[in-house]
């Protein structure tokens, strides 16, 4: 999950009339976990579907809904304005779309642009999917001449790109810088590549790889200008709608850009209506709410709803493409309610089960590790190519991956524990030693369908961790959960020492490896001491 840092005293300021109990309070009730917390500082995990919670603005539009302080809808007041975006036929087949907005007469500073620069990647991540799809430029309108125009260029053009003082070409810059080597696929062989122009014929943006050097913002920007390109017109105004949102609510007036030429149009960013049956939120929930709570409700979560007999006309803000129907609403009705209003009841269907065999080996398999001092860890299956294969000299063959992850850290499944584990501990190099961790989990292997199987690994930390030792506590394990004996048999394996690593076998058959991590991952992971793991494979 993406994660947004905050500072209470900006949020009290933007909120406005709220205690900071109130907020550390009330934030679970918006959807959103704290992951940490100390003196002014907070750490919020959002879900990927609300992008406008990635800053603090527009965590304070959610919070100001539901704590009755400003509801209902957040309507963008957008003025006609006089700047024109053209668009060359020549870009129709790389990436045909542009938006834009002129957003004027705000006041920045070092913590918002750091904001606005959260918001602007966890867009491109999410909505843009990597900026595939769609990518933002930010710019400092003051430095750019119009009309604009979006063309094409070859790899020689030049222009001086973001934190550079240097100009250099488009080739220079795909092959020579981190963005380059990072976006430059998604051009993929074409020769022509995308150029935002300005009047003088001064390069305003390379998208989706980079902006120019002379429109960085910066605390003395007064002006803003937004630009968003992709493949998709839906697309680039869904991230240009959060944008607008975030910036108006930051104290700018908006305008908005003529955009012509090659099936692009100015945006218009209208707000949707969506009609549901009230009974819908009573059966779902298990309320007995009026149709005018119902409507309260809704505006507390910055929606608008009138109430039509038993059915609800409900005006959605262009930003929260994230509501597709009904459902979605009666979602909203429950935030705005309140979900600790909502009282849990059991189902009548319910009945009372038995206890699963394998769940009680697998408890007691926990218990028996805690008691030989070993940490439980709960990694999720999902994770990175990074940690899975490349960092730990894992062959990537046969991977499971993810079509369109949100995240880059969990873009694949994992076929084996051993790395999260290790990981775990490279988030933990300033706790003292040793660090002993253990996970009980699922692991992936292709198949049809693919082949889901519980594993248990263990890792140890220590200046004096050896094989010996994981050795024994790997025996140990066994015969106190199952009685059961285990032996150890020589052999290579990629996550371990050569010579110090062995199968794990039981009644002649090999369940799982062991041995001492090879000192080149320990490296990778930035770890200070030894490690010594095992990983087996329990059948159910």
């Amino acid at each position: 999950m993406p994660v947004v840092e905050l500072s209470y005293s900006r949020l009290e300021k933007l909120i406005g009339k709220v205690s900071r109990k109130q907020i550390l309070e009330s934030l679970p009730y918006l959807g959103l976990d704290i992951e940490s917390e100390s003196k002014d500082e907070i750490r919020i995990e959002y879900s990927p579907n609300r992008p406008d919670y990635s800053t603090d603005f527009g965590i304070a539009l959610g919070m100001q809904g539901l704590l009755g302080t400003k509801k209902g809808l957040y309507q963008l007041k957008i003025s006609s304005g006089s700047k024109k975006i053209l668009v060359d036929s020549s870009i129709s087949k790389i990436r045909p779309y542009v938006t834009s907005i002129v957003a004027k007469g705000g006041s920045i500073d070092d913590a918002t642009i750091k904001q606005l620069m959260v918001m602007q990647e966890d867009l491109h991540f999410g909505i843009g999917r990597r900026r595939k799809k769609s990518s933002i430029g930010i710019h400092d309108l003051d430095t750019i001449s119009f009309p604009l125009k979006y063309t094409t260029t070859d790899k020689n053009h030049k222009f001086t790109p973001l934190n550079s003082n240097q100009e250099q070409t488009i080739t220079d810059i795909l092959q020579n810088t981190d963005v380059g080597k990072d976006y430059g696929g998604i051009l993929g062989n074409s020769t022509k590549f995308p150029i935002i122009l300005d009047s003088k014929g001064k390069t305003v943006s390379f998208p989706p790889i980079i902006n120019a050097s002379m429109t960085t913002v910066t605390t003395k920007t007064k002006n803003l200008l937004v630009e968003v390109t992709g493949l998709n017109k839906d697309d680039v105004e869904d991230s240009l709608s959060v944008v607008a949102t975030i910036l108006q609510s930051a104290g700018f007036k908006l305008e908005s850009v003529k955009i012509s030429g090659s099936k692009n149009s100015s945006p218009l960013l209208k707000n949707k209506k969506l009609t549901f049956d009230s009974d819908l939120v009573n059966k779902t929930l298990g309320t007995n709410l009026t149709t005018s709570l119902i409507c309260s409700c809704l505006k507390k979560s910055r929606l608008d709803a009138i109430a039509k007999g038993k059915k609800i006309e409900c005006t959605i803000p262009r930003y929260r493409f994230d509501i597709f129907g009904p459902m979605d609403l009666v979602e909203e009705v429950a935030l705005g309610y309140g979900i600790q209003n909502l009282e849990p009841v059991l189902s009548p269907s319910l009945t009372v089960g038995q206890k699963n065999q394998f769940s009680e080996k697998l408890k007691t398999l926990s218990s028996v590790l805690v008691g030989l001092g070993f940490t439980e860890a709960l990694n999720s299956s999902l994770t990175s190519e990074r940690i899975l294969y490349s960092s730990t000299q894992r062959d990537p063959k046969g991977s499971i991956s993810v079509v369109d992850s949100k995240s880059q850290e969990h873009t694949i499944l994992r076929d084996s524990l051993l790395p999260g584990l290790i990981e775990n501990l490279s988030r933990n190099i300033h706790e003292q030693y040793p660090q002993k961790l253990f996970e009980i989990g699922t692991v992936f292997t292709l198949g049809n369908p693919i082949n889901e199987t519980t594993h248990i690994a263990c890792v140890s930390a220590h200046q004096s961790s050896n094989f010996t030792e994981i050795k024994s506590i790997m025996q140990s394990m066994l015969k106190t959960a199952f009685n059961l004996d285990s032996q150890t048999k020589t052999s290579s394996e990629s996550l371990f020492k050569k010579g110090r690593s062995a199968k794990v076998i039981l009644n002649g058959n090999s369940i799982g490896t062991i041995g001492e991590i090879d000192s080149a991952i320990i490296e990778n992971f930035k770890i200070r001491v030894p490690v010594v793991g095992f990983e087996i494979n329990l059948p159910g």
